[in-house]
Formats: structure tokens, sequence, C-alpha cells
């Protein structure tokens, strides 16, 4: 359903692409992938539509699916540790499951604070208030990438070109309390990252309105939703977006 819905920007069933690029690994090859190879995988197309699913078994019409859940795994997870601490009595904690955070009840009579990372600086751009049943996550290039001749390489990869997406540094979206909020703080950032500068229309699909955007050339965007909720660190131009 999300990757229908974000266009198959989102693709899990793009395994092969992320292993030709190297990023299955912690440790990346800086070479870029063979170029028939790449083409092949274009060609086959695999995507999430070529699964079957039939009670707990899963087939594909496609052989060219490999599926990674790289970019949905964690939103889950936010979502199964939420649901055990409830479950055992836990009304207030702060999760963090590699930079996809959750927030349940509040820090003493304060609610939960979080930094948004700049992803060229080695500091927050912002912080905001955190408030009950609300996750956060972040799409960017500047965790797991590689550099060849200056020009950056990531692991969000766009499944129309194959290539790593260029268009944007970062993208942080805000998700409302409601069910699945984990998952739906992880997986759709992704989509609305490789859009580029039509992530607006990505993140009006999924009815998310909290999101912060900077693009390749530094440009700071975001929703006026956000931006009420934002406290600056540093004096930041920001496009305010509706």
């Amino acid at each position: 359903h999300i990757a229908a819905t974000g266009d198959q920007l989102f693709n899990p069933a793009l395994g092969g692409l992320i292993a030709l690029w190297g990023f299955h690994t912690d440790s990346f090859v800086q070479q870029r992938p063979d170029p028939a190879r790449l083409q092949a995988l274009l060609e086959a197309a695999p995507s999430m539509a070529d699964l079957v699913i039939e009670g707990n078994r899963v087939s594909s019409r496609n052989p060219a699916v490999q599926l990674d859940l790289g970019g949905y795994a964690k939103g889950y997870a936010l979502d199964r540790a939420a649901a055990i601490l409830r479950a055992n009595g836990v009304d207030n904690a702060l999760i963090n499951i590699g930079g996809n955070v959750m927030a349940l009840g509040k820090k003493g009579d304060q609610p939960w604070r979080i930094g948004i990372q700049h992803p060229r600086e080695p500091a927050p751009i912002a912080t905001l208030p955190l408030y009950d049943g609300e996750a956060v996550g972040t799409s960017g290039d500047y965790q797991r990438y590689f550099e060849i001749e200056g020009e950056r390489f990531s692991h969000l990869l766009d499944p129309r070109t194959g290539m790593p997406a260029q268009g944007t540094q970062a993208l942080t979206i805000l998700i409302s309390p409601r069910t699945n909020a984990g998952t739906l703080s992880d997986a759709p950032s992704k989509p609305a990252y490789l859009a580029g500068d039509a992530w607006r229309e990505q993140t009006r699909r999924f009815g998310i309105e909290h999101v912060l955007r900077v693009a390749a050339d530094g440009r700071v965007e975001v929703t006026r939703a956000l931006r009420a909720r934002l406290q600056f660190l540093s004096p930041v131009e920001a496009t305010t977006i509706d």
C-alpha cells in the first residue's frame, strides 16, 4: 500500500539494486555498479506488486524481486516497541531506533524535545517538542554514502534511474498520533525525499502536514504546521510551504 501510494518510489523489492551499489554492508566500496547489470535490473522492473501473499507464504511473479525492508523496518519496530512498553505499564518513554523516534507520554511535566540533525554540520538544525504518540523520521544522504571525485552517492536510490537521488540533502517528517505512526515516520519519507522539489505532493498523499526539507543547494523548506513547532538553533532562512 505504501509503495503504491508513493508512485513506487518506496520500493522494497529493489534489494538487488541496493546490492549492486554495495549498500548491504557497513563498509562501502567506492565504485559505480556495472552499467549492464544496472540496466538489466531496471528493465526487469521488480516491484511490490509482483508479490503473491497467501497466508504465511510469499512468492513472486518476478525473479528479479529481492526484498530489502531497510526503509520500513525501523518504523515498524517503533510501533512494536511502543505497544510492548504500554502493555507493560510504561507510560513515559522516548524510543529511538536508528534515528526514528517515537514519544510516549512526557518527560516529567514537559514534553519530550528532540533535535533534527543538520545534514552538513555536526549539530542540530532545529529542535522541537514531541508529544505522546508522535513519531519523527528523517531520510538523508549524510549517514550511508561514499564519494567519488567529490560527488556524493548515498544509499537512497531512485528506482526510476537506479541512481542515488541528488535533489535533497535531508527530509524530516513528523507523524501525528495515529495507528502505525512509527511505520509512517519511516517509509513515507522515502518517496518525498526522492521526489525532489515535488516533495510536498508526496507528503500530502500520506496525510503528513509536518515536514522539513533541506534541498541539495542548502535551501530549507518547512511546512507551516511544522514551522510553528520548530526552534531553530541559528538564524535560518526557511521558506514556509502550505
